[in-house]
């Protein structure tokens, strides 16, 4: 079982042709795109009991996600994404972020989790981050451990506490994805990659296996003991970039799962992928995002369509 806890929310995405809504949220669109590259996934978070809340709710279950969690009396929470011309989005958020009585349920709800994400708003907002960093740290000794930073200045805007709450998550962490625009604010004046070199050492022996960034049309960049990996961005007509940071870290996540490497007693394992492993990886994850990024949305793909590009750049690799 895979668990991802975060937030869940509804991107009202404001373009020059209207207004629509999608069910979105980083956490939430990493738990969807792992269930659609078939993945048993449950997802705890919060959603109202509003028509926004029962749109979080179905989504979710349309592509087979588990929901634990019911929903509250506080409303859905709304992220407004404005769309600029090259498609790229800027966001601003009203949101309730807390997991009433996840205390008392925590053992029974990790109870066979392999792998545990978080990352994002749910990782940096009072009250609910402190709640989960509890569930990181009881599901540590089982499972692996993925963090996403995906930060939000607009609503953490006091970068020194968004930076100890980063790298309190990162020391804890197997898997690390940031994009460099995360390390950018994170650490002013810092190069990208030296933030993400020093990333790996945190936590010493039970910090992190691996470190990638996310370059957007640049390619992401990953670092383990056995080096770095750079790989090239897929070329695509881009849509929106609504989402794509998410299913990269759905592919990335998978393909750890698909290895084998997942859970507390493959930990050595992980911290071992020599750095052609990495790659492959690295690789995989680009594709994911650049499906999401061809598409209006956070709109990540199914493992038949993702196996269906790779092996399309596997024949024209040939030619």
């Amino acid at each position: 079982m895979l668990t991802v806890i975060g937030e869940g929310l509804v991107d009202v995405v404001q373009r020059g042709s209207g207004i629509e809504a999608h069910v979105g949220g980083s956490p939430l669109n990493v738990a969807v795109g792992l269930a659609r590259l078939d993945h048993p996934v449950q997802f705890i978070g919060r959603y109202g009991r509003d028509a926004y809340g029962d749109a979080v709710a179905a989504h979710l279950r349309a592509s087979s996600v588990m929901l634990p969690q019911g929903p509250d009396d506080l409303p859905t929470s709304v992220a407004t994404a404005q769309i600029d011309d090259d498609g790229a989005a800027t966001y601003t958020f009203d949101l309730a972020w807390e997991l009433p009585n996840l205390a008392d349920r925590l053992a029974f709800m990790l109870q066979g989790t392999t792998l545990l994400h978080t990352g994002s708003i749910a990782t940096m907002l009072a009250p609910g981050a402190a709640d989960v960093l509890a569930a990181v740290e009881h599901a540590h000794p089982s499972a692996t451990i993925s963090f996403d930073p995906n930060c939000r200045p607009s609503i953490i805007t006091d970068v020194e506490y968004a930076r100890r709450q980063a790298e309190k998550f990162a020391s804890l962490a197997d898997v690390v994805k940031a994009s460099d625009e995360d390390l950018a604010w994170l650490y002013p004046g810092a190069d990208v990659l030296e933030s993400a070199r020093r990333w790996l050492s945190l936590g010493g022996a039970e910090g992190p296996a691996m470190v990638v960034v996310t370059r957007g049309a640049a390619g992401p960049w990953g670092i383990t003991a056995a080096g770095e990996v750079e790989c090239p961005a897929p070329e695509v007509d881009v849509a929106d970039t609504v989402g794509a940071g998410d299913s990269f870290m759905a592919a990335l996540l998978s393909g750890i799962v698909d290895r084998g490497l997942d859970g507390a007693q493959n930990r050595e394992a992980l911290r071992g992928l020599p750095a052609e492993g990495l790659a492959e990886l690295l690789a995989h994850a680009s594709r994911a995002a650049a499906v999401t990024v061809s598409r209006p949305g956070a709109n990540p793909p199914t493992r038949a369509e993702l196996n269906a590009v790779a092996e399309l750049n596997a024949g024209e690799e040939e030619l």
